[in-house]
């Protein structure tokens, strides 16, 4: 996909699926993928939060309902928050300030959630390392615990954006089942069509550890700024 394509979304929306989600495979180019890949593995491991199921980075500063201190993000990553702010990706005013980096080792998942109150309702996800499925559920508004029912899944690439707002952001929760290994549905996957690569139906795809960039803006910000040298 050339810059000029890659200047606005259009083209970019998934059909089948409500009209909230865009999907560009090769947002990143190799060199860049490699280049991500590198940065991220050489930060100091004190910048790693280790979760039971997973690690992660924040950068910009750790979102909270009081307001997060903003922290000076590193230009390795600021120039991914301009290359997603390009597309027109947020509404007008609104500029990226948060990245959240999660590293998913085979095997490994989330369970369904949404983004929530703390970020504006648009969520952008750059994909490195691997592909993963990412599995969607209807919000249930009874109180019953009940399992909620899979609505659709779509398959991020390697190099690839993903970008959910309104509808998918609201109304929808999303996970990563944890597996090593991914079937190709084509009744489940709404967008096989739009992929680099091309799948047959119960093809089994296995997962290599996976760092997702995912770039939101954060509302409530602490005017207090700290610099991270």
């Amino acid at each position: 996909m050339t810059e000029q394509q890659h200047s606005s979304l259009q083209g970019a929306v998934v059909s089948q699926i409500p009209d909230t989600v865009c999907y560009i495979p090769n947002f990143i180019s190799e060199e860049e993928e490699t280049q991500i890949v590198k940065c991220v593995n050489s930060v100091p491991q004190p910048k790693w939060t280790q979760l039971s199921h997973r690690r992660l980075q924040n950068w910009g500063g750790i979102p909270h309902p009081k307001g997060m201190i903003a922290e000076e993000i590193p230009s390795w990553l600021q120039r991914y928050i301009d290359k997603v702010a390009a597309l027109n990706t947020f509404e007008k005013g609104i500029v990226p300030n948060h990245v959240l980096i999660n590293e998913y080792l085979p095997g490994q998942g989330i369970m369904a959630h949404s983004d929530g109150p703390l970020f504006h309702p648009v969520v952008t996800t750059i994909s490195c390392g691997s592909h993963t499925l990412l599995d969607f559920y209807k919000r249930l508004e009874t109180a019953e615990q009940q399992q909620p029912k899979l609505e659709f899944s779509l398959l991020l690439e390697r190099r690839s954006l993903l970008v959910l707002r309104k509808d998918l952001y609201h109304n929808y929760l999303h996970s990563i089942a944890e597996r090593d290994v991914d079937s190709i549905s084509e009744a489940s996957i709404k967008n096989l069509h739009m992929c680099t690569e091309k799948f047959t139906e119960g093809q089994a795809i296995k997962r290599g550890t996976r760092l997702s960039l995912t770039i939101r803006h954060v509302p409530k910000t602490s005017k207090l700024k700290l610099k991270i040298f």
